[in-house]
């Protein structure tokens, strides 16, 4: 089979999760032809993406989030005024996604969360079919539980992810823990797509403070909080395109471009994790056993830290307060055991789900590589 990624570049959870699936469906015989990355002119695509996929990448321009003038939080105003500016550019990006699906002969679309693609599908109702795969549309579940958050704000979210999956015979909701299937919903819930490397990556307990941030304005404080304890060593990873590979104010604090690898080898070593609260490495940091400091930036990522919460993973923080992550590991912190096995299912998972969509007999001869 044939299969087509179109992919929300923002971040990389969406990216990852990509690389994720490639290997598992080019495992079991079958075919990606094509990545289409959903870019902004705000942020570079990361190196190790094309370094680990193998189907030609292409990219196209989408719509994404303005932060503030702090560059910390989204900010929804700005964001929604710059988009509006840009519809005659998305057009055309639209129109490029219906020409690349059509000239690709693709026998299915995947789409990791990226909205141009159920307006593609709203517009233009291309024949091949669609899945709609990521951790937002356990949203549209109806057993979700959403944190105490503006309730407009969670109106949005959901209006949001409806858009991104219009025209989709099915949508794949990743979760932290198992779920009843949505059947009205058409949702079904599958583990975490975590790469191979993090499966078969040993944790050590390290001395240092690990951490991510998808908004570099958070890089002032992590500095405040080090002047005040430079005997603790901290590594954060950010992405900012006029900074070196690796930024260091002082021997114990530095700041690295994003690298996949680099990221990996770090979270495996580390004392404690700090993160924006993306899904993906909030999954990777429960997936080594290190306790989190969950810093959300918009909605969603406040959805996934309160859910991520509720599992007993980590804190929630409206600031990077080093000091409650410290202390929340030494006192509180109990891994969850449950969680390395859920993950471990995630290949099984995904192809029977995509078979059940398609009747093409997926799984008929699939290796478990994780099991």
């Amino acid at each position: 089979m044939k299969v087509l990624f179109i992919v929300q570049g923002e971040g990389r959870g969406h990216l990852t999760q990509a690389i994720t699936l490639e290997e598992i469906l080019r495992r079991n015989g079958h075919e990606v032809v094509e990545v289409l990355v959903g870019k902004s002119n705000n942020r570079r695509l990361p190196g190790f993406f094309n370094r680990s996929i193998q189907a030609p990448v292409k990219r196209f321009l989408s719509p994404n989030f303005l932060p503030t003038p702090a560059n910390k939080r989204v900010s929804l105003s700005r964001s929604i005024i710059y988009n509006l500016m840009q519809l005659p550019v998305y057009f055309r990006s639209v129109c490029y996604i219906r020409r690349r699906i059509r000239e690709s002969e693709a026998d299915l679309v995947i789409n990791f969360y990226e909205l141009l693609t159920g307006l593609t599908y709203f517009l233009f109702r291309p024949s091949v079919p669609q899945i709609s795969v990521g951790h937002q549309y356990l949203f549209l579940h109806r057993d979700f539980d959403f944190p105490d958050k503006d309730s407009f704000s969670l109106l949005m979210l959901r209006f949001f992810t409806r858009l991104t999956c219009i025209g989709a015979k099915e949508k794949l909701a990743l979760s932290f823990r198992p779920m009843e299937e949505d059947n009205d919903a058409h949702i079904s819930v599958i583990p975490p797509l975590l790469r191979r490397e993090v499966l078969c990556c040993e944790p050590t307990d390290g001395d240092y403070v690990h951490g991510y941030m998808v908004n570099t304005g958070f890089g002032d404080s992590i500095v405040q909080w080090h002047k005040q304890h430079p005997e603790i060593p901290m590594h954060f990873f950010w992405d900012k395109p006029d900074e070196e590979d690796v930024y260091q104010p002082d021997d114990t604090l530095s700041f690295h471009q994003l690298d996949d690898e680099k990221f990996l080898r770090y979270m495996a070593g580390c004392r404690a994790y700090a993160t924006t609260a993306g899904f993906e490495s909030v999954c990777e940091a429960m997936l080594l056993k290190k306790p989190l400091l969950m810093v959300p930036v918009h909605i969603e990522q406040d959805c996934n830290a309160y859910d991520a919460s509720r599992n007993g993973a980590g804190i929630v923080s409206d600031v990077f307060d080093v000091d409650r992550l410290l202390d929340f590991a030494q006192k509180d912190y109990q891994p969850e055991d449950d969680f390395r096995r859920w993950v471990r299912s995630c290949e099984r998972k995904i192809l029977n789900s995509i078979e059940a969509v398609e009747g093409i007999g997926l799984v008929n001869d699939y290796r478990l590589a994780y099991e």
